[in-house]
């Protein structure tokens, strides 16, 4: 029994260390949502029974790429890296005895130690061996010099010592133990007979207590009630009144009446009274209605608003300039695009067309991981109100211009700077600037500026008709453009076969001859350079001056709170035989100002919301009553509009005051949910990305060229069990009030024309008499 508890003092003195900790482990202390990002929360997904949790070499790099240094990790980022295996042991410190809340397990063999019981690796061991075995295998650790930091000084500080002064009292020896005789004495015969304690205040006994620290824990208390109702069908009421007056005699005989003198005088000091304790307080406020928004207010644990996350701007590519459009990178996480342009009116256009020329527009990707130095710049011939990757490549990017032309970008190149994988070189701190591809002619495209742009799902395209069909290699090929020229153009990337066996010729003769190429741009698009024509050109569509929608047929467009609902495909004359525009085949005047956003939500493909002016509206495919659901008129206009991504009932507008107003259609459908101010100026763009199932962030970007992330909150990103099944009977059931209340009109409509119709017919018949 003395061998075993020695040999185990002795290993756990080699676990522990002399020094502080052993070499093969490092402490470090996690923040709450670096526990919950690696799924390591402090007693409760490692405890002290359990205190080992494993974690991937693969998450914890893309952790420390995506948010660099604010990651706990970056401090031990080569320690990470030169780990040879895949996966690394997190223990849990929960007594801390190297001084933090966790500790990383740094060699594969002290993780093999860790794993294994205490008693396989020491005491087995030391039983089988003779007791001089075991003292010459444990290796005697050399003690390390103490270094002071000052902690010693801080100890002496708080240390109690005996300050108290002490006494001494002698006797002479012969004396001990003799008799002790008492006798009277006058005081004042004799020099210092009496000491008088005159009184006097101590401050020992007049300390106040600052501060003191105590806990407290309540406890709620929960009652279960239910209660029923009988639900009625809901009728329409009416009331039909007619006013009456007093004539002029009796309004002045009770004006001058004694009752109504007395009623006064009686009333006055009251009334006086009521309106003073009115100007003092307001007497209609709603106490218990405040006190549920104070316990849901910031800060609490199921905070609902938006956090920032981070934000990016750069002094010289984005100063004076607004973002017009935003788009998250698809494959490579942590990195967004954003298309900037002047912040000019159309006469100072005009007016300094010379020095736009020599400062070229650009759109800017940005990276988590360097927030002040965008990573890739893509020169455009104008400033571009739209862009978008390929979904099929996303290394393929359009963009549509403020002068009607369509411009395509190749970064394949660069995807390694954006990764942030590519090594470094001597020009490291410029940022690359990529030149564009193709382009369209002007003669070619649109008469006004592009406001949206779209590439055509992979796998379908569509024909010279309008017609779409199969495409059988799943690749997108085509683009839709719109513009405020009252056209919907179809763009095609691909060659024509005539211009496709001309270039193969060509590259048979000319394959020994390297290409003449000092920009270093991609050949991909060669073929379309200034030569570039649209599909389809449809034409005779109002004021096109929002998004397109992806359908096979239809297409929204608005003209100042116009909603417009067409066909693209393209009809032939009889008698012409030329082909031609359908016309649209519903309109709907709502909105009070310029529609700005038509976007399908993401969960009904039927469901469409749009905003425009100070309202914003939601409409159901097939419905042509008009909108299911429409706002009321804000006091700010609303500048643009994004379904949430994750659930149904959500979903953000953006104000020109810099608010964001979060609309949850469960609770709240005659106000927002929630308003949270972002910035000082006008939002011009929203657009939510979803990085996990623990994260949802959300760009949104300004008037000033300031792009901010936002983190959004469990309670806006997580749905409830049955919420898409609630949206989905909720829109049915305003469907079903649109066709009641248009049954109701023509109803009433039906009835005052046979009314009219009989009032008439008395009257001729009054007249033939």
């Amino acid at each position: 029994t003395v061998l075993y508890v020695f040999v185990f003092d002795l290993f756990l003195l080699w676990q522990l260390g002399i020094g502080g900790h052993p070499n093969d482990i490092l402490p470090l202390t996690l923040t709450s949502a670096t526990q919950e990002l690696f799924g390591c929360r402090c007693d409760e997904d490692v405890t002290g029974d359990n205190p080992y949790k494993i974690l991937r070499k693969e998450d914890i790099v893309q952790d420390m790429r995506m948010r660099a240094a604010v990651s706990d990790f970056s401090p031990m980022k080569q320690l990470v890296l030169d780990y040879p295996e895949d996966e690394l042991l997190l223990v849990y410190d929960r007594d801390f005895i190297y001084g933090s809340s966790f500790y990383l397990v740094l060699t594969a063999d002290a993780k093999e130690r860790h794993l294994k019981p205490v008693v396989a690796l020491g005491v087995e061991v030391a039983l089988e061996r003779e007791p001089s075995e075991v003292f010459a295998a444990q290796k005697t650790s050399e003690p390390q010099p103490w270094i002071s930091l000052g902690s010693e000084q801080e100890i002496e500080e708080e240390s109690v010592t005996d300050s108290r002064p002490r006494y001494r009292i002698s006797r002479v020896r012969r004396e001990f133990g003799s008799p002790i005789f008492f006798s009277d004495r006058n005081a004042m015969e004799t020099k210092d007979g009496f000491i008088e304690c005159t009184p006097y205040q101590d401050k020992n006994f007049s300390l106040k207590q600052m501060e003191r620290h105590t806990g407290v824990q309540t406890i709620p208390n929960l009652k279960s009630s239910s209660t029923q109702t009988q639900w009625t069908y809901p009728r329409s009421m009416c009331t039909q009144y007619e006013p009456r007056e007093f004539s002029e005699e009796k309004k002045e005989n009770c004006l001058q009446s004694e009752k109504l003198k007395n009623f006064v005088n009686s009333v006055a000091s009251r009334f006086e009274m009521a309106i003073q304790q009115n100007e003092i307080m307001d007497v209609f406020f709603d106490d218990w209605k405040a006190l549920s928004e104070e316990d849901s207010g910031y800060g609490r644990k199921a905070d609902p608003h938006l956090k920032e996350y981070q934000s990016f701007t750069d002094l010289h590519f984005s100063k004076e300039k607004t973002i017009s459009n935003i788009n998250w990178h698809p494959t490579i996480n942590g990195v967004i695009a954003v298309a900037v342009t002047e912040r000019l009116s159309f006469e100072d256009r005009i007016n300094g067309s010379t020095k736009l020329l020599l400062n070229p527009s650009l759109i800017l990707f940005w990276s988590f991981s360097d927030p002040i130095n965008p990573q890739l710049l893509l020169e455009c011939p104008d400033d571009v109100f739209s862009f978008e990757f390929c979904p099929s490549d996303p290394n393929i990017i359009v963009g549509g211009c403020m002068n009607g032309q369509v411009v395509l970008w190749d970064i394949s190149t660069h995807v390694e700077q954006l990764q942030g994988t590519r090594t470094s070189d001597k020009r490291e701190n410029e940022t690359p600037v990529v030149r564009y591809c193709a382009v369209s002619g002007i003669e070619n495209g649109h008469k006004a500026p592009i406001t949206d742009i779209q590439w055509l799902p992979g796998t379908f395209e569509v024909s010279r008709m309008g017609v779409p069909m199969e495409n059988k290699n799943g690749i997108c090929v085509q683009i839709v453009t719109c513009a405020p020229d009252c056209c919907v153009m179809f763009w095609d990337i691909r060659a024509p076969r005539v211009l496709q066996t001309m270039a193969d010729q060509r590259k048979q003769k000319v394959e020994e001859k390297p290409l003449e190429n000092p920009h270093g741009v991609p050949n991909t698009f060669k073929h379309l350079d200034l030569t570039w024509k649209p599909l389809i050109r449809v034409q005779h569509i109002s004021y096109c001056q929002t998004q397109l929608q992806r359908v096979l047929s239809t297409t929204f467009c608005p003209q100042d709170g116009e909603l417009v609902y067409t066909d693209w495909k393209l009809e032939k004359d009889n008698d012409s035989g030329r082909l031609f525009s359908a016309k649209p085949s519903h309109r709907f005047i709502i909105h009070d100002g310029q529609v700005n956003t038509v976007r399908r939500s993401p969960f009904f493909k039927d469901i469409i919301l749009t905003v425009g002016g100070w309202t914003f509206a939601i409409w159901k495919e097939g419905v042509t009553n008009g909108p299911i659901i429409q706002s009321s008129c804000s006091q700010k206009k609303c500048t643009v509009g994004y379904w949430s991504q994750s659930r149904p009932a959500v979903l953000f507008i953006g104000k020109e005051d810099g608010n964001i107003d979060v609309w949850d259609l469960l609770e709240k459908t005659h106000e927002p949910s929630q308003t949270q101010n972002i910035t000082a100026t006008q939002i011009t763009c929203i657009k939510p990305w979803i990085v996990s199932s623990k994260q949802h962030l959300l760009a949104v970007s300004d008037h000033l060229g300031t792009l901010h992330i936002l983190e959004i909150p469990w309670t806006l990103r997580s749905p409830s069990s049955n919420e898409k099944l609630s949206m989905s009977k909720y829109f049915e059931k305003e469907v079903d009030r649109l066709v009641y209340f248009e049954k109701r009109r023509e109803m009433r409509a039906k009835e005052k024309k046979d009314y009219e119709a009989e009032e008439l017919r008395k009257k001729m018949v009054r007249y033939s008499i």
